[in-house]
């Protein structure tokens, strides 16, 4: 597949990156040569010194022949405007990111993918939801909604004390069957699972499970779960902003900003259970003094990933419970998981989620990579006569970087088991390592 990427940042590069890795033609254009030069040492990737809201520009890039524009500068404005310049060159679909939420409302969408703009996605406002969903879940590491929370895909790690620990999964499959577990990260290696392998002490899982068995399922991995009612945030940024709103309104918050003139926009838009502080967050007397011992939860959301991982740690060492950072820098994401750091929030790697729908040539929505595990989960629906409607999935001879959670029939949820029989127009939740889209895509077509 041809795809053309307007806007080396961190977020172009990695895209770059990653995509290059599956054989797709990249294409990297910016006006900026020092940006371009250090991935061209890095990955397989072409690149174009231009403007993306230049014609001319967007022409030698190869727009006109793209399967896939996507416009990830800083600049909302320039990456829209870049889309509706590629789609009117004849790139066959155009991703923007945007900054403004009221732009992925339905009334809008329409007028947008009229003006060439296929699809927007809006890194903050997922980062929002995720750490939303982490709050509301604190015993988690990680917990994602699919088809509307009938499904949830969780990870959490596993302690000493859990009564599933050194288990064989097919012992565990005997034991309940309120989850199915998709993945394990131990240590720097993500493994699919079969029967024959064992849940250690200190693994991350990863499991699918129904709505109605979450309760049951902290115990089972040795934890108590628990309601954040006084959260600490260090940053005020606009995820911070977003993220408070998508909590309840009786959960009481403090932001901590050094900017003076951005804690005063703060004030002006959060609601009355936030009070904001001109402050560092680093600041362990003033910490102290507001509470730090009796927190439930600790947001890092500032600009700077060692902070956020340095805020987090000084954060459990006071004892809270749940602690959330924004980890941009993806080489620290494996730091953070070392340091223990609860849930880790990394906007590359939402915005490689929505590539991914759009790469995927089955009838995909909702993919999620996720940052511990180095892999990916989402929605695929089985068309009429595809391989994975023709035998039992125990019979399918699937490819070891891929296994099947769940699945939506009718409306109704149920997990995947091995004489499951998948019927067409099943709403299946996969699981799947980066290098699997092709295994996806020849099993639902």
């Amino acid at each position: 597949m041809k795809i053309v990427i307007a806007g080396a940042g961190a977020v172009g590069t990695h895209l770059a990156k990653l995509l290059g890795q599956e054989n797709h033609d990249i294409t990297l254009m910016d006006e900026e040569r020092e940006r371009l030069s250090s991935i061209t040492e890095t990955a397989e990737v072409f690149t174009v010194i231009g403007s993306c809201t230049s014609p001319v520009d967007l022409a030698e890039a190869g727009a006109s022949s793209a399967d896939l524009f996507i416009g990830v500068t800083p600049e909302e404005s320039r990456n829209m405007i870049s889309c509706m310049l590629a789609s009117s060159l004849g790139a066959k679909k155009t991703l923007a990111r945007i900054d403004n939420h009221e732009y992925l409302l339905p009334k809008n969408r329409t007028f947008f993918e009229k003006q060439g703009i296929d699809s927007m996605i809006y890194p903050e406002l997922i980062a929002a939801k995720e750490i939303a969903m982490a709050i509301n879940n604190p015993w988690t590491r990680f917990m994602w909604e699919l088809r509307g929370g009938k499904v949830y895909l969780a990870g959490a790690k596993v302690r000493e004390n859990a009564p599933i620990v050194n288990l064989y999964l097919k012992e565990l499959m005997q034991v309940t069957k309120q989850f199915h577990i998709v993945a394990i990260k131990r240590g720097a290696d993500t493994l699919i699972p079969t029967g024959k392998d064992q849940v250690l002490k200190n693994d991350i899982v990863y499991f699918t499970t129904l709505r109605e068995n979450m309760g049951v399922l902290p115990t089972l991995l040795g934890k108590s779960s628990f309601e954040a009612k006084r959260i600490i945030c260090m940053g005020g940024s606009r995820i911070t902003e977003r993220a408070i709103g998508e909590l309840p309104p009786h959960i009481q918050v403090k932001v901590i900003e050094r900017d003076r003139e951005r804690a005063e926009q703060l004030v002006e838009v959060l609601p009355s259970n936030v009070t904001v502080f001109v402050e560092d967050g680093r600041n362990t007397e003033f910490l102290l003094r507001e509470g730090i011992t009796e927190a439930d939860a600790f947001l890092a959301l500032t600009e700077n990933s060692e902070a956020n991982i340095l805020g987090c740690i000084m954060a459990k060492q006071h004892g809270v419970r749940k602690t959330v950072a924004e980890v941009e820098n993806i080489d620290y994401i494996a730091m953070a998981e070392r340091f223990d750091i609860g849930t880790v929030i990394n906007k590359k790697l939402i915005a490689a989620s929505k590539i991914y729908e759009l790469l995927l040539q089955a009838d995909a929505s909702n993919i999620k990579c996720l940052a511990f595990a180095d892999a990916n989960v989402g929605e695929v629906i089985a068309r009429p006569n595809s391989k994975v409607t023709k035998k039992l999935v125990r019979n399918l001879n699937l490819p070891p970087d891929i296994t099947f959670g769940a699945l939506i029939r009718n409306g109704e949820p149920m997990l995947v088991e091995g004489d499951t029989l998948i019927e067409p127009y099943d709403q299946v939740v996969v699981f799947f390592l980066n290098r699997a889209l092709k295994h996806i895509e020849h099993l639902f077509n």
